[in-house]
């Protein structure tokens, strides 16, 4: 007889919020957890619509954004010009205050990381990158409406692509690229909306909000 395999088991669409998979991030999630205990300190959950056409994914959660409010992108620089064009594509609901209580609500539209847990400087290593795709596969699948990613950085958009089995080269990083993935969904990327690249004019607020109307577009085509 064929000797049985294990059968794998699928990672959810979201990781536990103390997840033990990366000793790294766990050591520095931790460490921020002695600091300030009354943060989430945690793996930050996707946050949205449950029936989004529309994914953003990110790069991680910031030290005092996601992993201190436990919601992506609140917290920190960057979810202001997120939240903000969100609004005005009509995609939410309420008003963004940088806080998880703020009521704020999304539209056929739904936000994740490609590593979960924050890294220390913000940069997760390559094998971390790699051990968190299983939840990004998972959320993808997850979204029975889903039409259209929009990658925010080289890191998210590496993280689409091998989430659905390309290899990078299927489709090379730029602002404002657009592929068609293996499953019909579309994918769009654009420079990641950090203090850095808005500061410094290498993505503008129009550039940004460009971008996502595409996103749009195709998420509702």
């Amino acid at each position: 007889m064929p000797r049985k395999t294990k059968t794998e088991t699928k990672a959810p669409p979201d990781p536990q919020a103390k997840c033990p998979l990366c000793p790294r991030l766990v050591a520095y999630r931790e460490a921020n957890e002695r600091a300030e205990p009354t943060w989430f300190n945690g793996a930050a959950p996707s946050f949205g619509d449950p029936n989004a056409r529309l994914l953003i994914v990110g790069l991680a959660p910031g030290r005092s954004g996601a992993n201190r409010t436990g919601r992506p992108f609140t917290g920190d620089y960057a979810g202001d010009l997120l939240y903000g064009t969100l609004k005005k594509l009509k995609l939410s609901e309420g008003e963004f205050r940088a806080d998880p209580n703020d009521g704020l609500k999304l539209k056929d539209a739904m936000i994740t990381n490609a590593v979960r847990c924050a890294p220390p400087e913000n940069k997760p290593t390559p094998a971390e990158i790699a051990t968190c795709r299983p939840f990004l596969t998972s959320r993808t699948e997850a979204l029975s409406k889903l039409r259209a990613i929009m990658a925010l950085g080289s890191i998210a958009h590496e993280s689409v692509l091998r989430a659905h089995g390309l290899k990078p080269t299927a489709a090379k990083f730029a602002h404002g690229v657009e592929f068609e993935l293996p499953s019909g969904v579309w994918l769009v990327s654009s420079y990641h909306c950090s203090r850095y690249n808005t500061q410094t004019r290498r993505l503008t607020t129009e550039m940004f909000e460009t971008v996502m109307t595409r996103a749009k577009e195709l998420a509702f085509a």
